[in-house]
């Protein structure tokens, strides 16, 4: 099958984060929202999820208006609803009860029925020298990459 050529990051996740398991759960979009994410026109950048009344929400996820929408258009920033199965929300909801933990959406993408998908993690907070020991590791396999390449 055709890979989909929609693949929008949240690359600050992986900086701020470490991510300690991954679901990949189906969004309640409109017909124009997922007209605007088939034209990448979306952005991951300081999403988080939430739960409200046992269901899980994605809050601050922008997708831009579509273009050719009339007056039924969406809201740019609005709450969108997150599709998991029952034992995947309570064992969400047990582990983000924990200090510490939180769920962070990390990557949108169009599977190959069409359907748009986001990938969660359940995610820790790194601290100041975390961060500074990921950029070191980073610096250093592109140094390691450079030597090999010559």
């Amino acid at each position: 099958m055709k890979q989909s050529p929609i693949n929008i990051r949240n690359r600050r996740a992986t900086f701020d984060y470490e991510l300690l398991e991954t679901f990949t759960a189906g969004i309640v979009l409109t017909g124009t929202e997922i007209k605007s994410i088939r034209l990448g026109k979306a952005s991951l950048v300081d999403t988080y999820c939430v739960f409200e009344r046992s269901e899980l929400w994605v809050r601050n996820m922008y997708i831009a208006e579509y273009f050719y929408g009339t007056y039924s258009n969406h809201a740019a920033r609005r709450d969108r609803k997150l599709l998991l199965n029952k034992n995947e929300l309570r064992k969400l909801s047990r582990m983000t009860k924990e200090t510490g933990f939180t769920i962070v959406p990390v990557r949108l993408f169009i599977n190959q029925k069409g359907l748009a998908k986001l990938v969660i993690a359940v995610a820790k907070g790194k601290k100041a020298y975390d961060k500074r020991q990921s950029l070191q590791e980073k610096e250093d396999k592109r140094s390691m990459d450079r030597m090999f390449k010559r």
